[in-house]
């Protein structure tokens, strides 16, 4: 592959990884799918077993993401729903205030409901900070997952 073409890639890599933790981008998704261009370009042994190496760990990383954050949610006894109302506030502020409204409609959201479910403000700050731990969980696991993936794929580069 040309030069130009692994910047692109790596450019790509680089752009996904800021995705993980900016919302508005595919985050994981794009990382993989920069390495799967290039594993489909480059063609070859080590650019094949790598793909399939990768996508064992983005797909590993998508269910982790989702069940040790969620475990701890269900110890802390906060219901699924106000995780499900929260992410729905947490897009509506997306589009009410553009990149810094999901987050803030999201803690807003959660705060509000367990509020609302507990009664008072100490035990729905409590709800509020486990849920803020949570998707600070998830977000690690998708990030380890993408620089994993990225060194993975620097590695076979240098390599070959």
């Amino acid at each position: 592959m040309q030069t130009w073409g692994l910047v692109l890639v790596a450019l790509a890599i680089a752009v996904g990884l800021a995705g993980v933790v900016v919302p508005v981008l595919p985050g994981l998704l794009l990382v993989w799918g920069a390495v799967a261009v290039w594993a489909v370009l480059e063609g070859g042994t080590a650019a094949w077993a790598l793909l399939g190496t990768v996508t064992v760990v983005a797909a590993l990383s998508q269910v982790v993401k989702y069940v040790w954050p969620g475990r701890r949610l269900h110890r802390a006894g906060i219901p699924d729903r106000t995780l499900l109302l929260g992410g729905a506030a947490g897009v509506v502020g997306f589009f009410v205030l553009p990149v810094i409204g999901l987050p803030v409609g999201f803690v807003g959201g959660v705060y509000a409901l367990e509020r609302r479910r507990l009664t008072t403000h100490d035990a729905a700050r409590r709800s509020t900070v486990h849920a803020v731990k949570a998707v600070g969980l998830s977000i690690l696991v998708e990030m380890l997952a993408g620089l994993l993936i990225a060194a993975g794929w620097l590695g076979t580069v240098v390599a070959t």
